[in-house]
């Protein structure tokens, strides 16, 4: 079963067509990612998916129904979208924040219920957001203002999360804080994550299935072990990489590469080559 499916999807700015007749499925119930060069249309899919973009022709299904046959209300049910660098009114806090996921189940004037407050505290505590709950977002480090963005898409309580770009300017533990509370929610809670990454790396530890694109196409997806080789990484961005086995993990990484058309085929001097 697909949580999300592309048809001869194509999507355009103006008269500038990015993505071309794409097909694309996304499994239920895993984590993805999209990998590929800046510009290729990574969040460009995203948005359409998501109907923050209106494709120029083809369709997108979501869990089977054409996402053009659901309301705003309905779609916000199934599928929470975090864009790339998401900002929050000044002066709102935490569970405030947090509180706007339950907009798509509010009725009337929208005043949260005790259910409402119920699924608000959870997502905080699944976040390990409790104890910042009444701090304003804007005063928090990023990675805590990431993890507040994820309780909010959490409070939703849809079974489908798009993330585009969500260790953007975080540091190495705060990237691997974000990505494994994401896939503690996949495996704990069943979420679908479907997530635009840079770090081929991280991608290929925390996925399990990647969809690389370039020029608006799918190069090669599949499995981590599929998609991250030497052939297909200089399919996807002209590289020539070298792929090993990450010793905690087992999983591919790429521990070094080159440009494919790089005119210098010389690797860079040695300590012990330089004259002192």
């Amino acid at each position: 079963m697909n949580s999300i499916s592309t048809e001869k999807l194509d999507i355009a700015y103006d008269d500038a067509l990015i993505v071309k007749a794409l097909d694309m499925n996304i499994p239920h119930g895993k984590i993805s990612s999209i990998i590929g060069p800046n510009g290729c249309g990574k969040s460009t899919v995203l948005k359409a998916v998501g109907r923050i973009l209106k494709p120029k022709t083809g369709l997108v299904y979501l869990s089977g129904e054409d996402i053009r046959d659901l309301s705003t209300k309905e779609i916000a049910k199934k599928m929470a979208i975090l864009p790339q660098t998401p900002t929050a009114p000044s002066g709102l806090t935490v569970s405030e924040l947090v509180a706007y996921g339950r907009f798509p189940h509010q009725k009337g004037f929208g005043k949260l219920t005790p259910e409402d407050k119920k699924i608000v505290n959870w997502a905080l505590s699944v976040t390990k957001l409790t104890e910042f709950e009444n701090r304003e977002v804007d005063t928090l480090s990023g990675g805590q203002r990431q993890r507040v963005w994820i309780a909010m898409a959490l409070a939703q309580q849809t079974d489908l999360i798009l993330l585009d770009e969500p260790t953007t300017y975080l540091d190495l533990a705060h990237q691997l804080e974000i990505l494994e509370l994401l896939y503690d929610l996949n495996r704990k809670q069943n979420v679908t994550i479907v997530m635009v990454l840079h770090d081929l790396n991280l991608a290929a530890r925390f996925s399990d299935y990647m969809i690389a694109i370039r020029d608006g196409k799918i190069v090669t997806h599949g499995s981590p072990e599929k998609v991250m080789t030497s052939e297909s990484l200089k399919d996807t961005f002209s590289i020539d990489a070298e792929i090993v086995l990450e010793p905690r993990t087992g999983r591919p990484i790429c521990l070094t590469y080159n440009l494919v058309n790089s005119s210098s085929k010389e690797s860079p001097p040695q300590k012990e080559d330089i004259a002192v």
